[in-house]
């Protein structure tokens, strides 16, 4: 159990993943693990941000699950749970566009996300 208090973290995402976490579809977030997402914990808040909009939407962190990669990542967690709508190989493609290769060795980051659990 933690006994630390929930902390609010501020994260941008791109209008398309916007709308599935928005929509409830999207839940787990992929990321690398940056130092300012190293002490993300199940119970913390995330406010994302639409990337050039004034839209901002809440979830609650169920959960962080470390991966070796991003392949590992989909493979456990389920492309259907990431982005219901691509196939593996496209969101794979879109990771990658996102994070080019050499930010997997920072780890990568899959963040169960709860809409409405606040």
């Amino acid at each position: 159990m933690n006994d630390r208090p929930a902390r609010v973290h501020e994260l941008r995402l791109y209008r398309q993943y916007f709308d599935l976490v928005a929509s409830g579809e999207k839940t787990v977030e992929v990321r690398v693990k940056y130092p300012h997402l190293a002490d993300l914990a199940p119970g913390d808040v995330i406010r994302f941000h639409v990337k050039g909009g004034d839209d901002t939407c809440e979830v609650e962190v169920g959960r962080v699950t470390e991966y070796p990669s991003f392949e590992a990542l989909l493979d456990g967690e389920g492309p259907g749970s990431i982005n219901p709508t691509v196939t593996r190989e496209r969101q794979l493609a879109d990771i990658r566009e996102i994070y080019p290769r050499e930010k997997e060795g920072l780890g990568v980051l899959a963040i169960e996300i709860v809409r409405g659990a606040r």
